[in-house]
């Protein structure tokens, strides 16, 4: 990991996960960080801001150049990673003041941390796909007797795959799991025949390299059609509660900020992905400029968020206590923007 001060400097490796987007700052029927907080006034303080290689970061790319530049209304130091454990890490060990994390590592976090983690935002709603140029795979029902190969174990992708394989009644399907999402791009680049979980862009990032491959389907559309009441959602932006309570106009300055960089992501898709490209997140900018559409970027705040956020970990709470910790988060654990 490398820091400074208003530089960002990327860590140019693969996402071991998740991560989030449809949307932009603001989702259909929702409101952004912008409209659900308070008139936030700047603190002299840095927050540093740890996000993940994907789309987490690829909706925070605008604020990244906005505070290289100095034109940024708060003070950040950016990390990016590729492990969500480093970023887990980094909240648990008080290095980080705000992550973007898989939604489920939030509940966990606040439960490891016992209630000393908030939920901020939804950043990304589903990002999953599965790809392969094996065209007899078109539903979940189809991986029956099937290896996949996903990033993310513990996380996200591991829960919402192991979810969907239940609930359409899947259970000789085998899950091989690997670091990176660049090493699964490799390996479908080399057999396109074989079949993978991988999030956006990098599902993209593999077809591109490969014109066999394609999306058979996404985790998202899977899960819309079982008719639950919940959604799937790959990213949440947390906050430790100390930073939050020490310096509540600094994080409600950040929120609105970060809504603006995702409400750009959408509307300004050829600049932001030059920025994408320019970070280290996706080699080419037009590969980026491809992905973004699927990406679902959005910042989801107050009430929505609450809703959202809670009745997808509690469907996967039903499915495995320990996917969130081994318990349901408390009323304390949702920042509604007091």
């Amino acid at each position: 990991m490398r820091r400074s001060g208003k530089r960002v400097l990327g860590v140019l490796l693969a996402l071991a996960l998740v991560l989030g987007f449809a949307g932009c700052g603001k989702s259909e029927e929702g409101t952004t960080a912008a409209e659900a907080g308070t008139e936030a006034v700047s603190e002299d303080v840095t927050i540093r801001v740890g996000s993940l290689k994907g789309p987490t970061t690829m909706g925070l790319v605008n604020l990244m150049k906005a505070s290289e530049k100095g034109e940024a209304s708060g003070k950040y130091e950016f990390t990016m990673e590729t492990q969500a454990d480093v970023i887990a890490s980094g909240i648990v060990g008080g290095t980080l003041d705000v992550a973007l994390v898989p939604a489920n590592l939030a509940a966990v976090l606040y439960k490891k941390t016992e209630g000393k983690v908030k939920v901020l935002a939804i950043n990304t709603r589903g990002v999953l796909e599965c790809v392969t140029g094996d065209a007899s795979i078109k539903s979940v029902k189809d991986l029956a007797g099937k290896t996949v190969l996903s990033t993310g174990q513990g996380t996200t992708p591991e829960y919402a795959t192991r979810f969907l394989l239940e609930k359409y009644g899947v259970t000789d399907c085998t899950i091989e799991f690997k670091s990176e999402a660049t090493e699964i791009a490799s390996i479908l680049k080399e057999d396109p025949t074989k079949i993978a979980i991988l999030p956006q862009p990098f599902a993209t990032v593999a077809e591109v390299q490969n014109e066999s491959l394609k999306s058979a389907f996404t985790l998202t559309a899977a899960w819309d059609e079982l008719g639950l009441d919940s959604q799937l959602i790959t990213g949440l932006t947390v906050v430790r509660s100390d930073f939050l309570a020490e310096h509540p106009a600094a994080v409600a300055s950040f929120l609105k900020e970060a809504a603006a960089s995702a409400d750009k992501a959408v509307s300004d898709v050829e600049g932001t992905a030059e920025l994408i490209a320019s970070y280290g997140i996706i080699e080419k900018a037009p590969v980026a400029k491809k992905a973004l559409p699927s990406c679902n970027i959005v910042c989801i705040t107050g009430t929505e968020m609450k809703g959202i956020v809670s009745g997808y970990l509690q469907t996967l709470f039903d499915q495995d206590p320990k996917a969130v910790g081994g318990a349901m988060p408390g009323e304390d654990f949702y920042y509604l923007g007091e």
